[in-house]
Order: C-alpha cells, then structure tokens, then sequence
C-alpha cells in the first residue's frame, strides 16, 4: 500500500525544490529599481486618494448575496437537466414549480429595488 504514494512523495520533493530554485533566479535576474509610481496601488489609472479600506454601501452586499442565492439556486438545473428523461412528467412539473418560485422570488426583489445600483 505505502508503494502507491510513491510518485506522489517524489512529485512533492520535486515541487519543494523547484519553488525556492525558481524565486532564486527571478530575484537574480528580474530588475531592482523601485520608484515612487510602481509602489502605488493600482486603480485604473487614477492616483489613489482615500484609505484602501473605505466602506461599501449595503446595497453591494445585498447584490451580492442575491447573485449567490440565485446562482446556487440555478444550480439545481444541472442535475435535473442530466436526469431529465428518467425523471419524466413528474420531473417537468417539479421543476416548472421550481422555477416558478424562483421567478417570483426574482421579480419580488427586483420590484424592492434591490437590484438598482445607485
């Protein structure tokens, strides 16, 4: 049994030199000549002006947590659509319902404003 870790011992012994042999020779070869405007966070070309860790409105994270519930519900699809003959009608009818909670939902948020960005 300990003979099929084998390869996998000598794929982790391989990883754990080539890493620090790798960041060796970038260090070597890569230029060293920090400057002001390279040390600056990057956002879109505008210099930063406020703290990096300014608040968020409410409304992104209820976004957020929406695209999630509706993503996972979503998800929900794929297995059916797999299983989809060996279900039959009583599969259809099921996720016809499925589906119809799930837009009811949608078009119950979306008449709260909770999908408007401003």
């Amino acid at each position: 049994m300990p003979q099929n870790y084998v390869p996998v011992f000598i794929f982790i012994a391989v990883v754990g030199v080539l890493i620090p042999i790798t960041l060796l020779l970038t260090r070597l070869v890569r230029p060293n000549n920090p400057q002001r405007e390279k040390l600056l966070p990057y956002e879109c070309g505008i210099d930063p002006v406020d703290r990096a860790r300014g608040r968020y409105t409410v409304r992104y994270y209820i976004v957020a947590i929406l695209f999630v519930v509706f993503d996972v519900e979503t998800i929900f699809l794929f297995p059916w659509a797999v299983k989809f003959k060996a279900f039959g009608l009583f599969g259809l009818f099921e996720m016809l319902i499925f589906l119809g909670i799930l837009i009811v939902g949608y078009i119950w948020i979306w008449q709260k404003g909770a999908l408007e960005w401003v």
